[in-house]
């Protein structure tokens, strides 16, 4: 969502903090801007609506310089997209802002300080924190006291950098339920929502913790905790090299990451050569907890939780172990009875989620008897929190629509079920096939991919269309859930799902000539069931999409078109038959002539409520 970078160094930093903003682009954003303490120790700003090319533009127009400045890219929440509602915000023309997250107390403090003479320029939640601070500015707080004497009184989720013309060379920041991370460098310092805005710059980087305060000029850096006493935080350093983020020979990054998923498969597998090393890979202490497990919680948001839905088949058919799975929006506010024994599985692309580390942070003391993360990315908030981490290997995922990181959680999540199936004693010869299988599986994806112009032919019978129904029956219902998603997504189309059993309750309604009925058609023991269903759709003049099995009895005839997909072994067919349904949509949506990689008003990493 939205992202935050700042700078205190010797050089200028203008171009700095622009380069972090394309590099948080991929987040998803409505406006952006930057400000910047020039040497006459004045507070300059460009702001604009739109992308951050616009941004650049304004900047060039008229350029505005300095060695310590912040900037930010805006997901609305309060207020719409506008360039006065736009960061930063400024205050008596000496401190300015950036702020992400929800500020649930707002409209009190706004009232509070209208009250007080204060002028509101924005609609924004967020210009409240900036006039508070000049208060306390004015006052005569320090700059780092400012800040902590203003985030003692809001109420909900921030991350925060802030800089003042009285203190030319610093910049501060706070971390409350928004990620926030330092970067250290040599005669200057950082801060940013997410270290890869900063790695042009550094590769070293301290993550602050809940509550925590930081004050950064070139020379030095300096953490507080919540009662503003000194603390060391660890120091990271980041080996890996910077993923170049460029479409190479694609025409958007969503295609480049579809095609990109037969190599994540295999780097997620990889290091997993036999049963010992498979277990290592959730963490040393994984065989005390696995060896205590009864049950599975799985709580999740979107993508992530069509994930667990597709894990929750496995693991109790294959494991022999119960399994619920809940949105992590629901589940952080319901009253709950916990079997016991339960481990509690968290699914996060960024690992910053906001609804599914709030789950993990309220469960209650003993309810659970352990935590596990499948995420994407290392030192996130989830992976540093969880007893138990699983990192998947999709690497950097620029598309707002999940593909790869969805199809490598699956693995991660098909790899638990054979480390919990094998203590309860899961047949030898069921583990060497799901082993198998899991190898086998990026040749499968890869015969999939070979289906892309096919796929792409396909689409064009969407175009003219406002809704589509995704139809599967068991461990295919979720891969259902998740092609509808994907396609309203990126393409704006209504879609929705249905396990296909439940047509004649009501969906059945819906069906005419304009709608498009897609359905998962794998050889399982649920084929014919599914035929008969499909039959009820033809027979009231529905248009029909089969992704069928190429063994599974499917021909094209009057309203059916097949689409033969490759004769896979049932247990990886979810994640094979994923993949087709993401490049339906990708092709639906380039031809509808949208955003593919942007879709409007949704955001990569969704770090509020």
């Amino acid at each position: 969502m939205c992202g935050i970078v700042g700078a205190a160094a010797r050089r200028e930093v203008s171009e700095i903090l622009l380069e972090g903003l394309r590099r948080l682009e991929y987040r998803g954003y409505d406006s952006a801007g930057l400000a910047l303490i020039n040497a006459d120790r004045e507070l300059k700003l460009h702001k604009r609506q739109g992308k951050v090319s616009e941004l650049e533009a304004a900047q060039a127009a008229e350029p505005h310089t300095g060695t310590t400045g912040i900037a930010h890219t805006r997901w609305a929440t309060h207020g719409e997209p506008s360039q006065v509602n736009a960061h930063p915000h400024a205050s008596g023309g000496r401190v300015a802002l950036v702020h992400n997250g929800i500020i649930e107390n707002h409209q009190a403090l706004r009232e509070e300080l209208i009250a007080a003479g204060y002028k509101m320029a924005s609609a924004t939640d967020s210009e409240v924190i900036v006039h508070l601070m000049h208060r306390e500015l004015e006052r005569g707080a320090e700059l780092l006291d400012a800040l902590k004497n203003t985030v003692a009184r809001l109420e909900g989720a921030y991350a925060i950098a802030a800089i003042d013309t009285a203190n030319p060379y610093e910049v501060v920041g706070a971390r409350e339920g928004s990620p926030l991370v330092v970067g250290v460098g040599i005669g200057e310092n950082f801060l940013a929502s997410d270290q890869m805005a900063l790695r042009q710059v550094t590769d070293r980087f301290i993550y602050l913790e809940e509550g925590d305060l930081v004050q950064i000029t070139p020379a030095t850096l300096q953490v507080y905790d919540r009662e503003g006493e000194p603390v060391t935080r660890p120091r990271t350093r980041i080996s890996e090299a910077v993923e170049a983020a460029d479409m190479g020979d694609f025409d958007h990054y969503m295609i480049k990451e579809i095609f990109e998923q037969p190599r994540a498969l295999e780097a997620t597998f990889a290091q997993a050569a036999d049963f010992t090393q498979m277990e290592e890979r959730f963490g040393s202490d994984a065989g005390a907890i696995f060896d205590r497990v009864q049950n599975v919680q799985i709580v999740a948001c979107g993508t992530s939780y069509h994930a667990g839905m597709v894990a929750r088949y496995w693991l109790e058919e294959l494991a022999g172990v119960a399994c619920e799975v809940e949105v992590a929006s629901e589940f952080r506010y319901r009253k709950r009875v916990q079997h016991e024994g339960t481990l509690l599985v968290t699914i996060s692309q960024s690992g910053e989620t906001a609804d599914t580390l709030a789950a993990l942070r309220n469960a209650s003391k003993g309810e659970f008897i352990g935590s596990l993360v499948i995420a994407n990315v290392d030192n996130s908030s989830l992976t540093r929190e969880c007893d138990l981490v699983f990192l998947t290997k999709a690497g950097a995922e620029i598309g707002v629509a999940s593909t790869k990181a969805f199809t490598t959680q699956l693995v991660g999540l098909l790899m638990l079920t054979l480390a919990l199936g094998r203590r309860r004693g899961m047949d030898e010869r069921r583990q060497e096939t799901i082993m198998n299988a899991l190898r086998a599986l990026p040749d499968y994806v890869s015969q999939t991919l070979e289906m892309n112009e096919a796929i792409e032919k396909l689409s064009e019978n969407f175009i003219p269309k406002h809704h589509a129904l995704f139809l599967g029956r068991g461990i295919q219902y979720p891969i259902a859930m998740e092609g509808a998603l994907k396609l309203k997504e990126i393409s704006y189309i209504h879609a929705e799902a249905y396990p296909a059993g439940e047509l004649k309750h009501g969906p059945l309604a819906l069906v005419d000539d304009d709608m498009p009925v897609v359905a998962v058609a794998p050889n399982d023991e649920l084929l014919e069931k599914l035929k008969s269903n499909l039959e009820e759709v033809r027979s009231r003049g529905g248009e029909l999409f089969v992704f069928a099995d190429r063994e599974a009895g499917f021909e094209n005839e009057q309203r059916v078109q097949v689409l033969p997909m490759p004769h896979c072994p049932e247990v990886i067919s979810p994640i094979v038959y994923s993949v087709a349904l993401q490049l339906l949509s990708y092709h639906v949506a380039v031809q509808k002539g949208t955003d593919v990689d942007k879709p409007r008003n949704l955001a990569k990493s969704v770090t509020v409520e």
